[in-house]
């Protein structure tokens, strides 16, 4: 959730819509018209907030298994470099190894910079919840 709030405010001040990117990334459903829509609708906005929520959840799950919910993991330092990496390493595959139809689509409608705090923003997400899954254990 929380880089998608990094992602409107990105989307609000580079794109002029706060739900541009978040609409880009229904284009593996809804092709070019995905990435130029700018108003909030089902049809895109509520995909792509799925499609990404999803991929994220994904992330997540396979940080806290390999790092996440291990004790060496569980100060705040360790956890979100632990975090950083992991969010690293699932841009390096959205943007590489995955195919075009398959990719995030945001950065159709967001700078680098812009794509490097949405990423900054998932790992202190990751971080985050997997600090607090393991406190209430």
């Amino acid at each position: 959730m929380l880089s998608t709030v990094a992602l409107m405010l990105a989307g609000r001040r580079e794109a002029g819509s706060a739900v541009a990117p978040t609409n880009a990334t229904s284009h593996w459903l809804w092709g070019a018209e995905s990435l130029q829509a700018d108003r909030a609708s089902f049809r895109h906005t509520l995909v792509g907030y799925a499609t990404h929520h999803i991929a994220a959840i994904f992330w997540a799950i396979l940080y806290a298994r390999v790092y996440g919910n291990r004790a060496r993991a569980q100060s705040l330092p360790a956890a979100l470099t632990g975090a950083t990496a992991a969010a690293a390493f699932a841009s390096v595959v959205d943007y590489t190894v995955t195919p075009e139809r398959l990719r995030p689509g945001f950065e159709h409608r967001l700078s680098r910079p812009a794509l490097a705090l949405t990423f900054g923003a998932f790992a202190v997400g990751l971080a985050a919840g997997c600090l607090a899954a393991n406190r209430r254990r």
